[in-house]
């Protein structure tokens, strides 16, 4: 009866949807109302039913300041702006979240049953890490998502944010934000993941998919190089050439767009190459449509089109901003209205073809038609109160802050504490009793969140005494609070410092901020007299533990000298102080990593990992004060900690690293097995690193490059296997000819724990499809199966190989270890500097001793191989 019950449901609902497709044809309702037809036939269905100034309208943004007084949205504000067109976006960051879910249901309302045509508008906000309207769960900032290294929990966040976005009646956000940063003075270090390509893509990947998966647009945001702006000031022009723009500033916008459905995009302030991003057909045009397919809208970021005539010059008057921008392929104006404005009198004038207006609304209603507006237009809005800050969101953005904590430094394992032996803790500084959320969130008030002291009290549990000072503020010179802070200390056992930096709220409290957008540092010392502070409590000559609360990395080489344990909290969301003193206190176990170089100075800058071999010196003989030297005459170039550092509280031995195949093709895959022991007694995650490095090249090629990591969690005592994978194509660079390619040649596969703790080093050798004679077209068919036996019939070959080394000056050098990649064998020099090992002809020797530098050399059938060694010089 079921079955029955069923089929009938089913013939009745094709009934239903035949007739409604038989009466858009008879002209009963028009085919862009027609859920039936295809997305194409009802855009250019209702884009022909549309006037030029409803297409405008499309193509613009009614804002906050048009439609609302104090909390409540005001109709005949909404009426004098909106009349009886709809618009392409609406959007309410000031709103609390129970307003903005009633003011989106009712503007919503008025666009489809007001408004002629009867189009959905886009409603629009912010979550970078949480709705920013208020009562939201506020998250961990975006920095310290990237320092997780954990895409599943950067998924999950999304998917979290997203429930709440629908209960407050949005389907449009403006994230993730996607900028590769290079400039560690400018104030938006703390919304991106990372100085890595391949992280930000990775960790865009898994936030864009969370969103999608869940009923909200995500738009990736600001395309375009931005994240290393002259001088490190917000908006100010990107000075690179077009090989980097494509493989550091664009690679996550490419990765993202390839292996997604993202709809939106939102162009960035700068310019590049003297052109403005918001205005160049290149980048918004060229590259983003023509070469990766996309085929959704481009945002303006809020401005962006009045800048072409007020910041960049390059436009005299709105008209002419106006036009450069649409021809470029920039969609959709925000906050200013100079489409609006000059669209239609550029039409009239025959100064701009009717046909860039159409595309581009095509675009827009496109997005629509896919996101069901036009079906269901009206957002649930009803439970509020269930659907929004729920426990669950809760215990998550608690659950990422446990995993975004990086432990820099723990000289005589100072760290955990235990809660259980103190008696007496002083808790100082001016991040320690004031929560830190970061930019884009709706709160700096300590109601909304968990402080670090009060974490801290909350595991003591009134079991010892808190003695607490602020010691200073983040901005001023005041050191007044100095003596308070040293008593505090005097009188407690040991003391934990919190100190960083501050971030402002959108659109609600910029005071004393120090970081965020259009807050950039000249340097990155400490800022006010937060140094001077921690000095004056190390003095007492008790334990000190500094914790930095922060959305960006500090120039501290003095604390990494004299304080035995410094930690990095990123602005860690409303659960950040029961986080950190969980961590402090052993509930759990650290296992971020540094998505940010740290360096000495600001002198050091650029500091991020994967720069050319070039880069770092030549000569190798880093000076101090005490002892000048060549490169930096008192200094070393190396960081103060590098990408990928971080501590635990338990210990991870890397037991092997086997690669399944030495000869690779670019339709292949690489993958490469890892086994590790939890060595210690504490369950813990490790963050398994990949890197990449290009032995030898047509152009010059960064000394690794992170290409896979992994995040497994290990029993105490226990083994485990981790596979990590990366396409042979992942290996492609920018040639001579500016052609994307996979150069043949050998590559340095490097596992590690950090960028500068490699562990593993294999080779593994790229070859061209034709080589040998074997016909190699793809990973399936005769051909790569021709080439797998010719491949195995060459490795099964063994011969020995004997030969010696010896340094520059041609002495021999003892105790080398020589090793086969692919046999397994090994030899170790002797006085004489000679040695005989047994291998496969098509092997790779690695040649290893202390002090020198490791080298690979391809055995290619020799049976004598020969090779000098360089010293190893460490920066």
């Amino acid at each position: 009866m079921m079955k029955f019950f069923k089929h009938s449901c089913y013939l009745l609902v094709l009934f239903l949807l035949c007739a409604v497709s038989s009466n858009a044809q008879n002209g009963k309702i028009p085919v862009y109302k027609d859920p039936s037809a295809t997305v194409e036939s009802r855009v250019s269905d209702l884009l022909s039913r549309m006037t030029l100034e409803e297409k405008v309208a499309q193509l613009s943004h009614l804002h906050g300041h048009q439609l609302y007084s104090g909390q409540e949205l005001d109709i005949q504000k909404l009426e004098a702006a909106a009349g009886n067109i709809s618009y392409g976006c609406v959007e309410a960051f000031t709103l609390s979240g129970l307003h903005c879910a009633r003011a989106m249901h009712a503007i919503q309302k008025y666009m489809v049953e007001r408004t002629r045509l009867g189009i959905p508008v886009l409603t629009v906000t912010e979550s970078l890490h949480g709705s920013v309207q208020d009562g939201s769960t506020i998250f961990p900032q975006t920095v310290a998502i990237g320092s997780s290294f954990n895409t599943d929990l950067a998924y999950r966040m999304t998917t979290a944010i997203a429930e709440e976005l629908k209960a407050q009646g949005m389907v449009q956000s403006l994230s993730p934000g996607m900028d590769v940063v290079r400039d560690l003075r400018w104030g938006r270090v703390e919304e991106a993941f990372g100085e890595d390509p391949w992280l930000v893509g990775k960790m865009s990947i898994a936030q864009v998919r969370g969103y999608l998966d869940n009923g909200i647009s995500p738009m990736l945001k600001p395309f375009g190089p931005g994240g290393a702006p002259l001088g490190g000031l917000n908006l100010a022009s990107i000075d690179a050439g077009e090989r980097d723009v494509r493989e550091i500033y664009l690679k996550p916008y490419e990765m993202v767009v390839k292996s997604t459905d993202v709809m939106a995009v939102m162009s960035s302030y700068n310019s590049w190459n003297r052109i403005p991003n918001s205005s160049s057909r290149f980048l918004l045009t060229d590259v983003l449509r023509g070469e990766w397919g996309f085929d959704g809208f481009v945002y303006s970021d809020w401005g962006a089109v009045s800048m072409l005539r007020d910041f960049h010059h390059t436009a005299k008057d709105e008209a002419d901003a106006a036009k450069q921008a649409l021809l470029a392929g920039l969609d959709l104006e925000a906050a200013s209205n100079f489409y609006e404005k000059a669209l239609p009198d550029l039409v009239a004038g025959k100064e701009l073809d009717v046909q860039y207006i159409d595309e581009a609304v095509k675009r827009v209603l496109a997005v629509k038609f896919k996101l069901g507006l036009f079906e269901h237009p009206y957002p649930d809005t009803t439970d509020y109160g269930r659907r929004v800050h729920r426990p669950e969101a809760v215990a998550l953005s608690r659950e990422i802050a446990d995993e975004a904590i990086v432990l820099l430094k723990n000289d005589r394992q100072l760290l955990p504490l235990d809660p259980h032996e103190i008696k007496s803790i002083a808790v100082i500084g001016p991040n320690a009793d004031q929560v830190q959320f970061g930019d884009y969130t709706w709160s700096r008030d300590n109601k909304d969140g968990i402080t670090p002291l009060q974490g801290i009290k909350n595991v003591l549990d009134g079991n010892a005494e808190v003695h607490y000072a602020k010691g200073c503020d983040l901005v001023t010179r005041d050191s007044s609070g100095f003596d308070e802070a040293v008593a505090a200390a005097r009188k407690s056992e040991l003391s934990v410092i919190f100190v960083g930096s501050a971030s402002a709220s959108l659109a609600r409290d910029y005071s004393e901020a120090t970081t965020g957008e259009g807050f950039d540092l000249a340097n990155l010392d400490l800022t006010g007299v937060q140094e001077e502070m921690i000095k004056a409590v190390h003095a007492v000559g008790k334990p000190v533990i500094v914790v930095l609360v922060t959305g960006k990395p500090f120039t501290i080489p003095w604390l990494k000298t004299h304080i035995p344990a410094i930690a990095v909290q990123w602005f860690g969301g409303e659960r950040c102080g029961d986080a950190i003193a969980g961590m402090l206190f052993g509930r759990t176990n650290p296992s971020a990593k540094l998505p940010f170089t740290f360096p000495k100075s600001v002198g050091h800058l650029p500091a991020y990992y994967n720069h050319l071999p070039t880069d770092k010196g030549y000569y190798k003989r880093p000076g101090s004060p005490d002892e000048p030297g060549r490169d930096y005459v008192f200094s070393s170039p190396a960081p103060l900690w590098a990408f990928g550092h971080g501590l635990s509280y338990t210990t991870f031995d890397y037991l092997d690293a086997v690669v399944s195949d030495s000869v690779l093709y670019e339709t292949d895959t690489m993958k490469i097995n890892v086994r590790i022991r939890n060595s210690g007694q504490m369950d813990g995650k490790e963050v398994v690193q990949l890197y990449i490095r290009d032995v030898k090249a047509s152009i010059a090629t960064p000394v690794q490059q992170l290409k896979g990591f992994s995040k497994p969690f290990i029993r105490a005592g226990d083994t485990i296997e981790v596979m990590l994978e990366v396409p042979v194509s992942e290996l492609a660079l920018y040639n001579l000819d500016m052609k994307r390619v996979v150069e043949p040649g050998d590559f340095e596969i490097q596992i590690g724990s950090a960028s500068d703790d490699i562990r593993f080093r294999k080779m593994v050798t790229v070859r061209d499809s034709t080589e040998s004679g074997a016909e190699v077209t793809s990973l399936s068919g005769a051909g790569h199966q021709q080439q797998e036996e010719v491949s195995q019939v060459i490795s099964q070959q063994l011969i020995s190989i004997s030969g010696d080394v010896r340094d520059v000056q041609a002495t021999p050098i003892k105790n080398v270890l020589v090793h086969s990649s692919r046999h397994g064998k090994e030899a170790a020099t002797g006085q004489d500097g000679r040695y005989t090992v047994e291998a496969y002809t098509d092997d790779t020797l690695v040649f290893t001793a202390e002090g020198y530098e490791t080298i690979h050399v391809r055995v290619k059938g020799q049976k004598n191989i020969s090779i000098k060694m360089n010293r190893r010089i460490v920066l």
